[in-house]
């Protein structure tokens, strides 16, 4: 084949030797636009991981790129007058420059063709090429040649960032964060040769402009750079090998998606690679990793299909079947260490303390977990738990086992919490008349022994018309506040547990059948008249709810306040307020619920302002001992409805209304909603909340590990975490993470304490067998 790679950088030139190096009677050329051994950039970092698989892929540049690497185990973080460090972590790096001229060589040795100084304005100029690969960048011209085939999402991220480099060898990948008067600057740090060292500066625009640094030349802003980060410069000069750049140098990142890597120019195949395809942001070095990959991957698809020119259809298909799974998971990340970087001033480094910023910063990205940190640097880690634990109030012996955050006390206002773990409210959907019976009894006693600290019932509603379907629960009578009472009692006489009730009301989503015959779907008969902020259904054949007036908006005010008398005289420790997914206080939250032109729609002030009546009116009826939290959609998943942004608003709402912590959930608000599902999806609502509105929060969805809860609460991401699910598959959740963990010393209940230490056993002999 006659093959042609546009961009003579990591992806371009990897590719050419292994297409060589595997079927040498291929033609190869690289067109590169640079001059011969010439590049811009600094440091590449490496994992150990790619380095095995560069050594599979070609063993001799390999060789020679690994006796160049620099090594280290190292993070050090430079952060409010401390230095902290921990190790473990495995980073290579090596030069950019030293990187390409050792590819460059090994192309030589190969009989690749490679072409300087010439400017590439189309594939079109390599009629007689069978495939060309376009790896001339983000801003790559034949990719924008084909935008309509290649389908680009091109986002430019806010924050600022200039790419620098000293001659002072740093011994740890280095973070520091300097606070100025407009804002932090923070400098990643990390050597890349014997005597040099990446310094990346970014900050946010609103920084880049308050200190005018769009007005300075590159040697302005090297001054200004120096200046913030002398202490860790210690005398060393910054330096910059963009000159051509005009101007300050100071760039935006381009987060670039393609929808298609390839396209048929008529005569040529044409194929995407590396940061033509895909970008992943500098916060976990992995641009040029995701450029050798697609390399790789792309030599071995010819391996697999053969390498001729009829097979390059079939190639490229599975090429991007294989590469786009790996790309998404590394963007992911990448974007997670990204946002993080660009919220880090206001909402972690103003409110954190350094060591859990330390292991906030750590985590950034979601690879690392905080088992992670342990097999990694189990002595730092432990001193971090040790750390956590004396804020809870847990003074720990020297020697012993120090519990992780997940099974640490929590206090709020009068009620303290044995652990950060509760049994998240989850409908089932098996009362007569709203009453608590014999399944709710077996169902939640059996949870209430399982270690969590905070056991919730499922919705309870406010009246008969709250009801979703005819078997929620309720709380509008006698009878049902004397079954709450023996609910509660029963809870009581098992342990540790505390007891939650979730108050609501279901608005337009009521008068529904049972989950099991038709979730969301209306009744067939006995149906009961809905009221909701506005007329609108929730499916187009659902029931028509009347938009409330001011004497029902009176009526469901009085109908919470008599509930919530009922849960507290019933012994009831924790009342939520549920304000999500779409039910009837919700409704007034979200734009596209509530279509009212009075003073309840509108603005955000306007909206909560029925929801934020009945919160105070419970809030003055529910004892001030005991906590109150509120439920709310964080997220719409809908053009048009509230966003994160939104609901840090109505948080802030609730929390100078009187709320003690926001319960961060998301969605069900329209039926029409596209929600991005994933480990943890909805935790950056809690985290958002928590550190910018400054209340405390409640994680939910997606949490099915210790190591996931214990990340999310040594990060400060949130103070408590409602498991929902693995509570359903397994009651006794919390014990047996606990023991996964290697914790034994937690309490099981008396009547089980003989399962407990072979419970343990089978663990530790599982864990011994997958270890061999």
């Amino acid at each position: 084949m006659r093959i042609v790679c546009i961009g003579g950088g990591p992806a371009g030139l990897y590719l050419g030797l292994l297409m060589k190096r595997r079927h040498p009677e291929h033609s190869i050329t690289v067109v590169e636009r640079n001059k011969p051994y010439d590049t811009f950039g600094w440091g590449v970092v490496f994992s150990d991981a790619m380095m095995q698989a560069m050594r599979l892929a070609d063993p001799e540049s390999a060789t020679e790129i690994e006796d160049a690497f620099n090594h280290w185990d190292d993070i050090e973080l430079v952060f409010k007058g401390t230095r902290q460090r921990t190790t473990g972590h495995g980073f290579i790096g090596i030069g950019r420059k030293h990187l390409l001229n050792i590819l460059q060589r090994r192309c030589e040795a190969l009989g690749v063709e490679l072409v300087f100084e010439r400017d590439v304005e189309s594939d079109l100029e390599f009629p007689d090429a069978d495939l060309i690969v376009a790896c001339d960048g983000v801003n790559s011209r034949i990719r924008a040649r084909y935008a309509e085939q290649f389908q680009p999402d091109m986002v430019i991220r806010p924050n600022r960032f200039i790419w620098l480099g000293t001659k002072k060898a740093f011994d740890a990948f280095t973070f520091d964060f300097q606070k100025t008067e407009h804002g932090w600057f923070q400098a990643h740090i990390y050597k890349f040769d014997a005597e040099t060292s990446t310094f990346i500066v970014e900050t946010t625009e609103e920084a880049y402009n308050s200190h005018g640094l769009g007005d300075l030349d590159q040697q302005g802003s090297i001054a200004f750079c120096e200046k913030i980060f002398a202490e860790t410069l210690d005398g060393a000069k910054l330096l910059t090998n963009a000159r051509h750049l005009r101007g300050s140098a100071w760039l935006n990142f381009s987060r670039l998606i393609c929808g298609k890597w390839s396209v048929f120019n008529g005569r040529s195949h044409v194929v995407l690679m590396g940061d033509a395809a895909h970008t992943a942001h500098f916060a976990i070095g992995s641009g040029t990793k995701l450029a050798l990959d697609d390399a790789i991957e792309l030599a071995n698809q010819f391996d697999r299909h053969g390498h001729g020119g009829d097979n390059i259809g079939a190639v490229l298909e599975a090429y991007e079947d294989v590469r786009r799974v790996d790309v998404a998971r590394i963007q992911n990340a990448a974007r997670n260490a990204m946002e993080w970087f660009e919220v880090v001033g206001h909402r972690y480094a103003d409110t954190l303390e350094p060591p859990q910023f330390f292991y906030s910063m750590l985590t950034r990205s979601q690879r690392i977990s905080h088992e992670n940190l342990r097999l990694r640097d189990r002595a730092w880690l432990e001193g971090f738990e040790r750390w956590f634990a004396a804020r809870s109030g847990i003074a720990v012996k020297d020697g012993e086992r120090v519990p992780p955050p997940m099974l640490t006390p929590h206090r709020v206002r009068g009620l303290s919490l044995a652990n950060r773990i509760m049994v998240s409210p989850m409908a089932m959907y098996s009362a007569q008349d709203g009453l608590i019976d014999d399944f709710h009894i077996a169902h939640l006693g059996a949870r209430a022994m399982g270690g969590a600290a905070l056991i919730f019932a499922e919705m309870t509603c406010v009246s008969p018309d709250a009801r979703i379907t005819p078997g929620c629960l309720g709380l509008w009578n006698d009878a049902q506040a004397a079954q709450w009472r023996r609910l509660v009692d029963l809870i009581h006489s098992l342990g540790h547990a505390k007891v939650g009730i979730q108050l609501g009301h279901a608005g337009r989503k009521g008068s529904t059948r049972l989950a099991w015959e038709g979730i969301d779907q209306p009744l067939e008969t006995g149906n009961w008249p809905l009221i909701s902020a506005s007329a609108l259904p929730y499916l187009p054949h659902s029931q028509v709810p009347r938009a409330m007036d001011r004497g029902d908006m009176d009526r469901v005010r009085d109908d919470f306040v008599a509930a919530t008398r009922r849960a507290a005289e019933a012994g009831v420790e924790w009342l939520e307020l549920h304000c999500a997914h779409g039910y009837l206080l919700s409704s007034f939250l979200s734009p596209l619920t509530n279509r009212r032109t009075d003073e309840y729609g509108g603005s955000h002030e306007n909206r909560a302002r029925f929801p934020l009546e009945v919160f105070r009116a419970v809030r003055a009826a529910w004892p001030s001992d005991r906590p109150m939290s509120v439920r709310l959609s964080c997220h719409d998943w809908t053009e048009g409805g509230n966003t994160p942004a939104d609901a840090a608003i109505f948080a802030a709402m609730f929390k100078e209304a009187g709320a003690d912590v926001i319960d961060c959930s998301s969605g069900q608000v329209w039926k029409e909603e596209r929600p991005i599902y994933g480990r943890l999806f909805q935790t950056p609502f809690a985290d958002r909340i928590r550190n910018e509105v400054g209340i405390e929060t409640i994680a939910v969805g997606a949490i099915s590990e210790a190591d996931h809860a214990n990340s999310i609460l040594a990060a400060g991401r949130a103070d408590l975490c409602a498991i929902a699910r693995p509570h359903l598959a397994d009651p006794a959740w919390t014990l047996h993470e606990a023991a996964r963990i290697g914790i034994t010393a937690v309490s099981w209940p008396k009547q089980y304490v003989s399962a407990k230490g072979q419970y343990e056993t089978n663990l530790a002999r599982a864990a011994a067998a997958a270890a061999q």
